[in-house]
C-alpha cells in the first residue's frame, strides 16, 4: 500500500510551550477533525506547522518536537517564525485570499510584501516535503494556504502523485482576476494530477479562470498541462458520520443533555455554531432573530437562540471589529426583548468540548446555518448526523456548499434577514412527520458519502489520472518511437506522407490568412518531396486557391476543403471528389451573418462548397453559448439538405455530407502498395484519415488528447522536428541510433 503524505497549513496537533515545558494538544475543528478521523488508518504522514513559532524554542526542543510528533502523531513539523506566520497566515492567506474567495473584495489587501512571504513559506513547505518523501508516495496538499506548493513539488518530484483540495469556495473569474498574482496561483495548483472542489460551481469557476488566463481547454474536466493530463473533479467532503450519530449514547453526553434540558426547560432551541468570521453571516443572522421576535411576538419567552462562536484570527482587524459589532447586537436584542427569567440570545464566545457540542445538536429544534459564503460547512452535516430522533429542522444558506447536497433543508438567502425570520417560524411549526421525512433523506445521503468515502474517492480518481498519464506517455513520440519510425522509413522503398496543415504543419493564428507556411516548413516539405521514393500529400480544410498559392512550387499532392478538391503531384489541375452543389450557401449565409453580428470577434469564411464560422478570438463563455445555439439551429435546418455541421478547432463548418479527409486519403493509399505510411493531424477531421490507414500505417495526433492515432506529439513544432529528421537522411538516422 502506498504511503499518503498530507500537507496542510496546520498539523492536527498543536504544540505549546509553557513553564512546564512542551505540551501537545490535538486540534479540534476544520481540516484536522475532518481528515484526522481517517488518516491514521493509512500508512500516512502529516506535514504542517505545529503551532509554536521558531523563536520560542531551542534547537534541542525542535528535535524533541520532531521526534514526538513522528512517534505519537505520524506528523512532521514545518517550523515558521513569528514574522512568517504574520505575513503568510494572518497576512496573504487571510487578508488577501480568504476575503476575495469568499466574495468580500472590499476586505481584500493587495500587498507585494505579503505575496513574497506567501511564496517563501510555500517553498519552506516544499523543502519539508522533499526531506521525507519517498518514491511511490501520494502527496495530498490542502487548502488556500498552499496553492503554490503543487507546482514546486512537481518540479522536484516529477513522477510523484500529487493531489490538491480546496476547502473554501473558488470565486468567479470576475473576482479572481482582481488578484495581481492570479496566474501564479493557477499554475501552482496545476502542478497537481488531480484538483478537488466541494461543488460543481467552484470547479467551473476554476476551469473558466484557467481558460481565460492561461488558455487551457478542458474536456470532461481534463486539460493538458506541460505534457501531463490534469483532472478537475468534485468531492463534497463528508464527516465521520458514525462518530456524530452515536455521540448521544455515552454517559457523559447523556449528562450534558439532561443538564441542558433543565436549563432551557420547555422552550424551543435554535442553535448556530461558527468560527468568528465575517463570511459566516453572524450579523445578518442576529438581525433575523431580532426581526423574528418583533414580527412573531407569540414566540417571545418560548424560544432560545444559542450562538456558539469559536474565537478565530483575533489579530486581524476585521475580526476585532466584527466581534465588537456582535457583542453590541447581542446586547441590544437581549435588552430589548429579555425578561426576568428569559434571555432570548445565549451567546458563547469560546470553544466547547465535543460532548457539549453534540448535546446541543441533539436538544436543538432548529439548526441555523446561514453563512454568506462557505466552501462546504460541516456544521450542517454534523447537526443532521447527531440529531438521531430526526425531530429537527435545518435552515441552510444557499451560499454554503452543503446546500447542493442537503436539499431537504429550508434553503435561505443569508442576506435576507426577513426570509430567515419567516423560515424560523415555518421550522418551529413543522410537523414531526415532515421533520422525520426530511431528516431521513439527509441522513441517508451523508451516512453513505462520509469522510472515509470522500478520501477513498479522491485516491481512486488520482490513481486513474496516473494510469491515464502512463497511457498517454506510452503513445508519446519519444526517442524510442522516433528511432522505430526512422528505421522503418530507412528500410522502405515507397513512402506516403498524409499531412494536415493548420495546427499540424503550422500553429493556429487568430486569422486564417496569417497562418502562412514558414520557410523552414516549405524547405522540409520540398526536401521530402524531392526523394522519388516519397509521396507527400497535404490534406487540409483550406480552399484550393490558398493551397495553390502556398504550395504550387512544390512537387506534392493536395486536398482542399476536407476532401472536396483533389490534386495529385503529377496533375495539372484540381478535380472534385464527386459532383457537388453549393446552391444551399445563399440560404444559410444570412444565418451565419446573424450569429457573427451577435458574436464580437467571429467571422465567416466562404469556400467553394462550405461555409465556416470562425470564433478563435471570441470571449470563451460567449463563444460556448453562441456555438451551441448555432450548431443546434443549423443542424435542424440542414437535416434534409444532405449537409453536415462539423465542429473543429474554434470553427464550425457546414459542408456536404459524405465528404471527409479519410475518403480523400483513400485516393492515395489505394494507388500503390506503400511500405511506409505516416499520417499526422490535430483535428477531429483527421480522425477519418487515421481510421482508414492499413495496419502497418503510422498515425500521429498533434495534441495530447484521446485519438485513433497510434502516437501523440504536443505541438506543431514537434511535427516539423520529426519531418526534419526524416528528410535529413543519414544524419537524422545516426542521431537516433539507427545507423
Amino acid at each position: 500500500m502506498k504511503r499518503l503524505i498530507i500537507v496542510s497549513n496546520r498539523l492536527p496537533v498543536n504544540v505549546e510551550k509553557g513553564r512546564g515545558g512542551l505540551a501537545y494538544k490535538e486540534s479540534v475543528g476544520g481540516l484536522a477533525t475532518a481528515v484526522g478521523s481517517f488518516y491514521r488508518d493509512y500508512s500516512s504522514l502529516w506535514i504542517g506547522w505545529p503551532g509554536v513559532s521558531s523563536e520560542k524554542i531551542t534547537k534541542a526542543e525542535r528535535d524533541e518536537i520532531t521526534q514526538t510528533l513522528m512517534e505519537r502523531y505520524q506528523s512532521h513539523p514545518v517550523f515558521l517564525s513569528k514574522k512568517a506566520i504574520d505575513k503568510f497566515y494572518y497576512g496573504f492567506s487571510n487578508k488577501t485570499l480568504w476575503p476575495l474567495f469568499h466574495y468580500f473584495p472590499l476586505n481584500t489587501v493587495y500587498d507585494e510584501r505579503l505575496w513574497k512571504n506567501y511564496v517563501k513559506v510555500n517553498a519552506d513547505f516544499c523543502t519539508a516535503v522533499k526531506q521525507v518523501a519517498q518514491p511511490g508516495d501520494m502527496i495530498w496538499v490542502h487548502d488556500y494556504h498552499l496553492m503554490l506548493l503543487p507546482q514546486m513539488l512537481r518540479e522536484d518530484l516529477p513522477e510523484t502523485s500529487i493531489g490538491f483540495f480546496l476547502h473554501i469556495p473558488f470565486p468567479s473569474f470576475e473576482l479572481f482576476r482582481l488578484l495581481p498574482w492570479r496566474k501564479e496561483l493557477l499554475e501552482g495548483m496545476l502542478g497537481c494530477d488531480l484538483i478537488g472542489f466541494h461543488t460543481y460551481e467552484y470547479a467551473v469557476h476554476f476551469m473558466q479562470s484557467c481558460h481565460r488566463l492561461l488558455g487551457l481547454e478542458f474536456n470532461m474536466g481534463q486539460a493538458i498541462v506541460d505534457d501531463r493530463i490534469v483532472k478537475v473533479d468534485i468531492f463534497p467532503i463528508g464527516i465521520d458520520y458514525e462518530k456524530f450519530s452515536t455521540s448521544g449514547e455515552t454517559e457523559e453526553a447523556k449528562k450534558e443533555i439532561k443538564s441542558l434540558r433543565k436549563k432551557v426547560k420547555e422552550r424551543s432551541v435554535i442553535l448556530a455554531v461558527d468560527r468568528l468570521d465575517y463570511s459566516k453571516g453572524l450579523l445578518k443572522r442576529l438581525e433575523a432573530i431580532e426581526i423574528f421576535l418583533k414580527k412573531y411576538p407569540e414566540y417571545r419567552e418560548k424560544v432560545i437562540f444559542i450562538q456558539i462562536t469559536v474565537p478565530s484570527r483575533e489579530h486581524v482587524d476585521h475580526y476585532k471589529i466584527l466581534k465588537s459589532q456582535i457583542d453590541t447586537l447581542v446586547g441590544k436584542i437581549n435588552g430589548q426583548f429579555g425578561t426576568i427569567g428569559w434571555v432570548p440570545v445565549w451567546y458563547l464566545y469560546r470553544s466547547i468540548p465535543f460532548s457539549r457540542l453534540t448535546a446541543l445538536y441533539q436538544i436543538s429544534d432548529v439548526g441555523l446555518v446561514t453563512p454568506l459564503r462557505d466552501g462546504m460547512n460541516l456544521v450542517a452535516k454534523e447537526y443532521v448526523a447527531a440529531k438521531q430522533d430526526k425531530k429537527g429542522v435545518l435552515i441552510l444558506s444557499e451560499m454554503a456548499g452543503a446546500a447542493a447536497e442537503l436539499g431537504e433543508a429550508l434553503i435561505v438567502n443569508p442576506n435576507n434577514s426577513e426570509e430567515i425570520a419567516d423560515k424560523l417560524k415555518i421550522a418551529l411549526e413543522m410537523t414531526d412527520e415532515e421533520k422525520i421525512k426530511r431528516f431521513s433523506s439527509m441522513q441517508n445521503r451523508i451516512s453513505h458519502y462520509n469522510i472515509t468515502k470522500w478520501a477513498a474517492d479522491f485516491f481512486l480518481q488520482i490513481d486513474k489520472v496516473k494510469e491515464l498519464q502512463k497511457t498517454m506517455a506510452m503513445k508519446e513520440v519519444n526517442d524510442r518511437v522516433k528511432k522505430k519510425l526512422l528505421t522503418k522509413y530507412a528500410d522502405s522503398s515507397r513512402r506516403l506522407f498524409l499531412l494536415d496543415y493548420d495546427g499540424t504543419l503550422v500553429p493556429f493564428a487568430d486569422k486564417p490568412e496569417k497562418a502562412v507556411p514558414s520557410p523552414a516548413t516549405l524547405d522540409v516539405l520540398r526536401k521530402l518531396a524531392a526523394d522519388k521514393r516519397n509521396e507527400v500529400v497535404i490534406i487540409s480544410g483550406r480552399d484550393k486557391e490558398t493551397l495553390k498559392a502556398w504550395f504550387s512550387d512544390l512537387d506534392i499532392g493536395m486536398v482542399a476543403e476536407h476532401g472536396v478538391w483533389l490534386k495529385a503531384r503529377d496533375a495539372g489541375s484540381w478535380k472534385m471528389i464527386e459532383p457537388l452543389s453549393n446552391t444551399w450557401k445563399k440560404d444559410l449565409w444570412p444565418i451565419l451573418e446573424y450569429y457573427v453580428d451577435r458574436t464580437p470577434g467571429s467571422f465567416i469564411e466562404e469556400k467553394d462548397f462550405s461555409l465556416v464560422l470562425h470564433y478563435r478570438t471570441v470571449e470563451p463563455e460567449l463563444a460556448q453559448r453562441r456555438v451551441r445555439e448555432f450548431v443546434d439551429e443549423t443542424t435542424h435546418l440542414t437535416s434534409n439538405l444532405a449537409l453536415q455541421v462539423m465542429e473543429g478547432n474554434k470553427v464550425v463548418e457546414i459542408k456536404n455530407q459524405g465528404i471527409n479527409k479519410g475518403r480523400a486519403a483513400r485516393h492515395w493509399t489505394a494507388r500503390e502498395n506503400w511500405d511506409f505510411i505516416l499520417a499526422i493531424g490535430d483535428d477531429v477531421t483527421d480522425e477519418d484519415v487515421f481510421s482508414i490507414l492499413p495496419e502497418h500505417g503510422c498515425s500521429i495526433k498533434v495534441g495530447l488528447r484521446p485519438s485513433l492515432a497510434k502516437y501523440n506529439v504536443e505541438r506543431s513544432q514537434d511535427v516539423l522536428l520529426l519531418l526534419t529528421a526524416f528528410e535529413s537522411g543519414n544524419s537524422g538516422l545516426v542521431k537516433y541510433g539507427v545507423k
